[in-house]
């Protein structure tokens, strides 16, 4: 029997008895319409509407796609809908166990059965990132003489996890995480839905919430956690899951924490607080407390980078390099292994020494320049690249610094009004002493007076 997604003796089963499958088995959706979220790549005339019969034939045939996102976000669910809806021969392999010797014994099937009986093969291969290259190479002439029609899941970037020949001859398809809306219709229906719980319990709205905070967006796990709680209340004789209930049985407490109301921003301010502070342990946990309530990754790194400047500036130029790279790993790996990269950055930022002088710098500019504290560029300063730019007096008088020996022209920079205003105020922390002396140096080369 060629590998299918799933057996007729598993499916058998299932019918017979429900509770034989985990919850995230029986709630898998058995029509597109029935999937949750990723409405964006079921629109009529898309890939996988295609992929389904959906949308006529004509000489443009279905495209091989890839799927791209997170674990528990649908990508097996997409694969599944359609091996039940096409009326092509599904066939699926996973990276994990299957080799080259597999998927060629897959592409010569699927050469017989178009050959023999006309019929188009669908072949689903999931962790597709975890081929190598040799083994990514045998899929290529498969997918372009579309002898298979190759739907291909992967939770890593497949312009660093696939070869190139294999993605240009695909379509890649990018899933966007579940929001909570999403996760909660699909809670409702395993509550109440005769393949789901049928009624058995109800979820109060705390532990509903609660449930979505574990879940941080993936379906599989969000109804993982709903079965586990609702075996536990149902052994209790309970028929509602309380938030007692759904913490012991999930073994994770329940954080106090609104990421829209007052939480969300006492908890960031304490982590930026206790960073600027230098305590290195209050800052992991108010990180801690972020990342278990179900914190966006990207608002935590964005708090970060804006520390690196605020409280560290030059006392550590790595600090924010550190935290940039940290924003952009988390965009690319999201959460669990985000936490890691929150961490580095965390730590780096608590430890490194402080100064809060290029705030103070730009803050005084600022309000200098609000208050009308301006005044006209000095006219050696001007452009003078357009004809007639001499005649203004533009750039005439202007020293080029580079030609000067110390490499530093005593000219004024600044407006009349504002020559000798010193907005910068190094500290001796850090690497920002060394700034302290280059901005003595300088200052005296330019023959400012001492404020």
């Amino acid at each position: 029997m060629e590998p299918d997604l799933f057996t007729a003796a598993a499916e058998d089963r299932q019918e017979k008895d429900p509770s034989a499958s985990p919850l995230a088995v029986r709630m898998r959706p058995r029509t597109l319409e029935e999937v949750v979220g990723q409405q964006h790549l079921l629109r009529p005339g898309s890939p996988l509407r295609r992929l389904v019969g959906e949308g006529g034939g004509g000489p443009a045939g279905p495209s091989s796609v890839f799927l791209w996102g997170p674990p528990g976000i649908g990508k097996t669910t997409l694969a599944y809908v359609v091996s039940k809806a096409t009326n092509k021969r599904f066939v699926e392999l996973s990276a994990i166990t299957a080799g080259v010797k597999e998927v060629r014994a897959v592409i010569d099937g699927a050469r017989r059965a178009m050959g023999g009986h006309g019929k188009e093969t669908v072949l689903f291969l999931d962790e597709i990132h975890r081929f190598s290259k040799a083994q990514q190479d045998s899929l290529l002439p498969a997918v372009e003489n579309r002898w298979v029609t190759l739907i291909a899941a992967t939770t890593e970037n497949p312009y660093f996890s696939v070869i190139s020949p294999l993605l240009s001859r695909s379509l890649l398809l990018t899933l966007e995480p579940l929001t909570d809306d999403d996760l909660r219709g699909l809670l409702e229906r395993a509550l109440t839905e005769e393949r789901g719980l049928g009624g058995a319990v109800t979820l109060p709205d705390e532990s509903r919430e609660h449930l979505l905070r574990i879940a941080g967006g993936d379906a599989r796990r969000a109804l993982t956690a709903l079965e586990a709680g609702a075996g536990s209340a149902l052994a209790k004789g309970e028929k509602e899951i309380t938030l007692q209930t759904l913490e012991e049985s999930v073994d994770r407490a329940a954080v106090k924490y609104d990421r829209a109301g007052d939480q969300h921003y006492d908890v960031a301010s304490a982590l930026i607080k206790s960073i600027r502070g230098s305590d290195v342990d209050a800052a992991l946990h108010y990180l801690a407390r972020m990342i278990e309530a179900g914190e966006d990754p990207r608002f935590i790194a964005r708090r970060l980078m804006i520390s690196a400047s605020e409280d560290i500036g030059l006392a550590d130029p790595t600090a924010l390099p550190t935290a940039v790279a940290a924003a952009q790993a988390v965009a690319m790996i999201g959460f669990p292994e985000a936490a890691l990269t929150l961490s580095h950055a965390t730590i780096a930022l608590a430890l490194a020494p402080k100064s809060n002088a290029a705030t103070t710098a730009i803050g005084a500019a600022l309000e200098d320049v609000r208050k009308g504290h301006a005044g006209p560029v000095p006219p050696h300063l001007r452009d003078g690249h357009y004809k007639g730019a001499a005649k203004l007096g533009h750039a005439q008088g202007y020293v080029y610094p580079h030609d000067l020996p110390e490499g530093i022209a005593a000219q004024e920079y600044a407006p009349e009004a504002l020559k000798d205003r010193e907005y910068y105020t190094p500290t001796r922390h850090g690497a920002e002493a060394r700034y302290a002396d280059a901005v003595e140096w300088t200052r005296k080369h330019l023959g400012r007076k001492r404020s």
